[in-house]
């Protein structure tokens, strides 16, 4: 099983917003080095919405290569399209990838059923193992605690991303799931309560810029230990916070700039941090102790 600090890695992009293979050569290193148990590449933080197919692919591949089984890869591979999505699969499993993380069908809003029947045919058409990844506020689609029920039944669906950050439906989620099925925050406010209720680890975007403090939080809370958890999370509470001035990943893109880590590159729709936010953020990372 998957666990701890996962990072929902950016990627990095030159400002003419061609990919930037050295830094993120670079990125892949400073994570594992930093403590991260596992890599999430082309997730909604790594622009997934503005990747053509190649490059997508080509993220996954080269991230695999690089981390040559020293730490976990799951590929971002979801799609509203059940074909899309299982070539995507298909050809993360054919990179090397450890496991898949599949968003809900976006824009189209499935029925419960649809849901089901979406993630059923997937699982079947592809053995890798595959997380779910439930983020209302992003697909206009809510996947239900007993659909999450019913697909656990299915060997090769091992978890879920929940990243609605309501600790009642993560609850909720560990009294009716079986204990093998592993529920992963994918809201960082909120990380640490759904940890220590039992929960597996955070697919996480501040891990972007704090690495260190995001794995220590949850080795911390994943062995019970609530005092040292706290203490960390509280000094990580800001850039939580902060790196959701605008959209994810606009904020995360501008700190790791600022961090001098990536280029300035972010695709449209996305733009740049609005001049607004710059000084917030900025004391923000100050703050965690991270700039």
């Amino acid at each position: 099983m998957f666990s701890g600090s996962m990072v929902a890695l950016a990627t990095p992009m030159y400002a003419d917003g061609g990919l930037d293979w050295d830094s993120l050569h670079n990125l892949v290193e400073w994570h594992i080095e930093q403590g991260t148990r596992a890599i999430v590449a082309v997730g909604t933080t790594g622009e997934s919405a503005t990747l053509s197919v190649n490059e997508h692919l080509e993220v996954i591949r080269r991230v695999v290569d690089q981390v040559a089984g020293r730490i976990p890869v799951i590929a971002g591979t979801g799609a509203n399209s059940v074909t899309e999505a299982v070539e995507l699969t298909e050809n993360a499993a054919k990179c090397g990838a450890d496991a898949c993380l599949l968003v809900t069908p976006y824009y189209n809003k499935p029925t419960q059923e649809g849901l089901y029947q979406h993630y059923k045919a997937i699982a079947r058409a592809v053995a890798i193992p595959q997380i779910l990844y439930n983020v209302p506020g992003r697909t206009a689609v809510d996947m239900l605690p007993e659909t999450v029920r019913r697909l656990s039944s299915i060997g090769n669906i091992v978890g879920i991303k929940e990243a609605t950050g309501d600790l009642d439906r993560a609850r909720e989620l560990l009294e009716i799931l079986p204990q093998d099925f592993a529920v992963y925050s994918g809201d960082d406010a909120t990380a640490l309560e759904l940890m220590l209720a039992g929960g597996h680890g955070d697919i996480s975007v501040t891990a972007n810029v704090a690495p260190a403090a995001v794995a220590q939080m949850c080795e911390a809370a994943l062995k019970g230990d609530s005092e040292t958890a706290r203490a960390i999370d509280q000094r990580i509470q800001v850039l939580h916070r902060a790196l959701f001035l605008e959209s994810n990943p606009i904020p995360v893109k501008w700190a790791l700039c600022e961090m001098g880590r990536i280029d300035s590159g972010i695709r449209l729709p996305l733009t740049p941090l609005s001049a607004q936010h710059h000084g917030a953020l900025r004391e923000a990372l100050r703050s965690a102790g991270v700039l």
